[in-house]
């Protein structure tokens, strides 16, 4: 019998052309073979008339053939063979696209079962390419993506031959079997590819969908388990009241509910592991400053390092002014800073007579020292690699770690990108803030936009535009920042300050433009999503984004959450040509909604994981049966489960758990290590 690990090559019917094949999408073993769920399913046992057949719709039909099939020759290469079905009903025309040998087999007055969708007119129906049958197959017939050279019923025969050959062996406890009520594995697999019934297909999902979402989850707690460390910098008193009285304004509850979370993880004895999340605007520098100030008061140092000169800066006078009198020192670290002037910082640090540096990467710089390290906090935490991270914790006794993210997640989705980190979110605004009015107009709209920008600069405004690409394309008919900028500079907006920033600039100069921009100096600023996470500039009031299909939900939100920081009212604009429905109710999601995580629970419904993260779930392993979203309860079960499980045997060790362990090495090898 073969073995999950068995190369693919050595199941009958693959060798070696098709084993290449199929190990050019990752299925290199019997077992990921049988992970290659089916795409969707034909039940055979459900007919329509043809009368009754709804148009666009897969159906599947039982009908006789009553003409002889004909063949028409196309130009490149292209045959068609087509012939009339009739139920008693209606007629259809099936067309069929080079298919020689199925055309071949087709009988008049024979009886066949069609499945396909119905498309045409009421004078004529049609089915284009539908899957053939003889009347006598009856039941659920699955239908596999196709792989290249090797089409869905190729993959069927390879699927009923592993199902034959493979001994398959219990991967989940008993104990998580029998609470939840799950299929065992033997039964799901087979139910899963060719399902007896509907039911039987419902139950063998269930427990795939479990299985995949509680075996993610323990690997990821498994993970967070090792960073359950002792930290050097347990602090004994909560300064948090103190702090508060400093501040010139009342903090949200959320605030005050996530710095209490993060305080107890900060007297619990063991490292602060967390992430800080929350929407543009809603107060996650404020949470940062109280614990900042809670370290110093226990005689520790803190380091608070951003993507950005100029957001460091910015950082670091929002911190200066909430700590001013406070006698908790402060100092700023970039790598623009003179040798002198990074040379006195250090030896400061070094002695400890700074309780916070804020910085950019020059934090991360060997020769920078702490007296007691005690808290390292990183800002928009995707701008920075693991190792820089990392290596910023490196320089203390296992600092307490703090990650702060202005990137709306669903819940759901961070439990599974985050789940080494614990997760505190800030699901409130501070009383005042600004809703921005938001409109999706086409570009025949632009010129009366222009106006509109005109009139809000000549009263002292700012504003942005934002573009897709930074050069012109060949490719793709969306508008470049490039050639926006020098058509504005030099046509509509002759005699303003137009701007220009892009990602292919150096760091320097974006630095510059949004320092001039952030003073005034530009009036208009053309840019791509390199502003998407940046300064805070409440003078700016106008944000328009041109071909807002092109970019998603979140993106279109924190490009939008660079305006409205200020005491005036302030305007986003999309801008699309686009006139397919899908699009125009995306673009409504933003024009409706101002809150992040909403849109962000949109995006991901509309998208699916892969695509709303970009880089494939971060590296994630692939989700092949579980949905995020859809599986919303199952996730947070599973999780709930795993952590139950962990409690009593948290490395996995005992008999029962063996199988998961196993489960658990084979498949998620980069997260835990035998």
């Amino acid at each position: 019998m073969a073995q999950n690990n068995t190369d693919i090559k050595f199941l009958k019917g693959v060798g070696e052309v098709r084993a290449e094949k199929l190990k050019s999408v990752g299925i290199d073993t019997v077992g990921a073979l049988l992970r290659f769920y089916p795409r969707a399913y034909i039940d055979f046992g459900k007919t329509v008339d043809i009368l009754k057949a709804p148009y666009g719709e897969n159906v599947c039909i039982r009908a006789k053939v009553i003409s002889e099939v004909k063949e028409y020759r196309k130009r490149h290469g292209l045959v068609l063979y087509t012939f009339l079905a009739s139920d008693g009903t209606a007629s259809m025309e099936v067309v069929l696209f080079n298919q020689k040998y199925l055309a071949a087999k087709i009988n008049r007055c024979s009886e066949y079962l069609f499945y396909g969708k119905v498309e045409g007119s009421m004078i004529l129906r049609k089915m284009s390419s539908p899957e053939i049958m003889e009347t006598g197959f009856s039941g659920i017939h699955p239908v596999y993506r196709s792989i290249k050279g090797l089409t869905s019923k190729n993959i069927e025969k390879l699927m009923k031959n592993a199902l034959l050959s493979l001994d398959l062996p219990e991967t989940l406890p008993q104990s998580i079997i029998e609470k939840n009520n799950l299929c065992d594995i033997k039964f799901a697999t087979e139910n899963i590819h060719f399902p007896k019934t509907e039911v039987s297909l419902e139950r063998a999902k269930r427990r795939l969908v479990f299985e995949e979402l509680f075996v993610l989850q323990t690997s990821l707690l498994l993970l967070k388990g090792k960073n359950y460390v002792l930290s050097g910098a347990k602090i004994e008193k909560d300064f948090k009241t103190e702090f508060l009285d400093l501040l010139p304004f009342k903090p949200t509850n959320a605030q005050s509910r996530v710095i209490d979370e993060c305080v107890r993880d900060l007297m619990s004895g063991r490292k602060m592991s967390r992430l800080v999340q929350g929407d543009v605007g809603s107060g996650k520098t404020a949470v940062a400053a109280a614990l900042c100030y809670i370290m110093a008061k226990n005689g520790y140092q803190s380091a608070f390092m951003a993507p950005t000169e100029i957001l460091a800066a910015q950082h670091f006078n929002t911190l200066s002014k909430m700590l001013e009198n406070s006698g908790v020192t402060c100092c700023l670290l970039t790598g623009s800073m003179t040798k002198k002037q990074k040379s006195d910082i250090k030896q400061s640090l070094k002695k400890g007579e700074i309780d916070i540096a804020v910085g950019t990467h020059a934090l991360i710089t060997d020769d920078v020292e702490f007296r007691r390290f005690g808290l390292a906090i990183t800002d928009e935490q995707h701008r920075f690699g693991v190792q820089q991270r990392s290596k910023l914790s490196e320089k203390g006794e296992n600092p307490h770690t703090l990650v702060m993210s202005a990137t709306p997640i669903p819940r759901t989705l961070a439990l599974i990108l985050y789940g080494d980190l614990d997760i505190s979110i800030i699901d409130e605004y501070p009383a005042g803030r600004q809703k921005i009015d938001t409109f999706c107009v086409d570009k025949s709209y632009h010129k009366r936009i222009y106006t509109y920008i005109k009139k809000h600069i000549d009263d002292g405004r700012q504003g942005y535009i934002v573009c897709p690409l930074v050069e012109e394309s060949e490719q793709l008919d969306v508008t470049s920042a490039e050639e926006y900028f020098e058509k504005l500079r030099q046509d509509d907006f002759k005699g303003y300050s137009v701007g220009l920033l892009h990602g292919k600039m150096s760091p320097k100069l974006k630095d510059a433009v949004m320092l001039d921009f952030k003073q005034g100096k530009i009036q208009l600023l053309v840019s791509t999503t390199v502003v998407e996470v940046g300064v805070d500039v409440p003078n700016a009031v106008i944000m328009v984004i041109e071909d807002a299909d092109r970019f998603g939900l979140s993106q279109l939100h924190q490009l939008r959450g660079r305006i409205g920081r200020g005491e005036f009212k302030s305007t986003c604009i999309l801008v699309s040509d686009s006139k397919q429905k899908e699009t125009r109710e995306r673009l409504q999601v933003i024009v409706k909604n101002n809150d992040g995580f909403k849109i962000a629970d949109e995006d991901l419904n509309l998208r699916g994981p892969g695509d709303f993260l970009g880089n494939r779930q971060h590296g994630l392993p692939e989700l092949k049966i579980a949905d995020l979203f859809a599986d919303k309860k199952t996730l947070i079960d599973a999780g709930n489960q795993a952590r139950e499980l962990l409690k009593f045997d948290p490395r996995l060790k005992s008999l029962q758990n063996e199988p998961l362990r196993k489960e658990i090495i084979n498949m998620y090898k980069k997260f835990v290590q035998n």
